[in-house]
């Protein structure tokens, strides 16, 4: 049962006070492969695809809205409440997903990534936990747009019981996200050559996600590491036709290493 709109707005509008409230206790940091993918920094240019695991969506909605992102989330009745939330923290919505209204999601998403960041839980809404669809890969090669993989992790987070036993952070902790490089996709990738980029970007975004996790419980640093905060996007001229390069990358771990305390 669908619930009326004024639970959906209010419930969205509190959840988007208490996700505010609550995040903003917690100590950020990130170690990056390329900081320029931030669409915070001086040196951001064009439009990206970021991704990460569903759990861990509290912590990009905190810290990056109203930075110029579109995020997908489910058409079910329980993202009705997360899509209010996230239009208060600044994010801009597209519904749908594998299971449904999942066409007019993916045009939907290709209309909107011609002019905006997208961003896109690729293991949601039901699972598996922490395997990619092919939605991300496919996206890029349409687009030309390179994927950006972010693994995040708190320190001792409490977990639901819910199908990706979603992350709670534990009140002033530790939050640190370690960010892949920009990924180009080759264009227009048939199905074999879109399952090939699924399963190598699966593997480094799980990868990424250990590392994330790993360091917040070991509450140790990170050479390289940057301080963040909750930053807004500053408001620039649009531009017409910025992309990026399609030259293929190859997959490679950050030099970052942990340090003791």
């Amino acid at each position: 049962m669908k619930l009326p709109a004024f639970f959906t707005k209010l419930g969205g509008l509190t959840a988007a006070k208490t996700v505010h409230a609550w995040m903003s206790t917690l100590d950020y940091r990130v170690a990056y492969y390329d900081r320029s993918i931030d669409p915070v920094t001086d040196a951001y240019q064009g439009e990206k695809i970021y991704i990460f695991w569903h759990e861990f969506i509290l912590f990009p909605l905190y810290l990056r809205g109203h930075c110029d992102f579109a995020m997908l989330l489910s058409q079910h009745r329980d993202g009705d409440i997360l899509a209010r939330a996230a239009y208060h923290l600044g994010f801009d919505c597209v519904r749908g997903s594998t299971y449904r209204g999942a066409s007019t999601a993916i045009r939907e998403m290709l209309r909107r990534g011609r002019n905006t960041n997208l961003t896109i839980t690729p293991d949601g809404p039901r699972g598996p936990r922490r395997q990619l669809a092919q939605g991300p890969i496919y996206l890029a090669s349409k687009l030309g747009l390179p994927l950006v993989p972010m693994g995040f992790g708190y320190d001792r987070p409490w977990r639901l019981g819910s199908w990706d036993r979603f992350a709670i952070p534990r009140p002033h902790s530790q939050a640190r996200a370690v960010v892949g490089p920009p990924l180009p996709i080759p264009a227009n990738l048939d199905r074999d050559g879109v399952e090939h980029y699924r399963q190598q970007v699966d593997h480094l975004l799980n990868w990424l996600t250990l590392e994330a996790e790993s360091w917040a419980e070991s509450r140790s640093r990170m050479v390289g590491e940057v301080s963040v905060t909750k930053q807004t996007r500053p408001k620039q001229p649009v531009s017409i036709g910025r992309r990026q390069s399609r030259t293929t990358v190859p997959v490679t771990r950050p030099t970052g290493v942990r340090q003791a305390a």
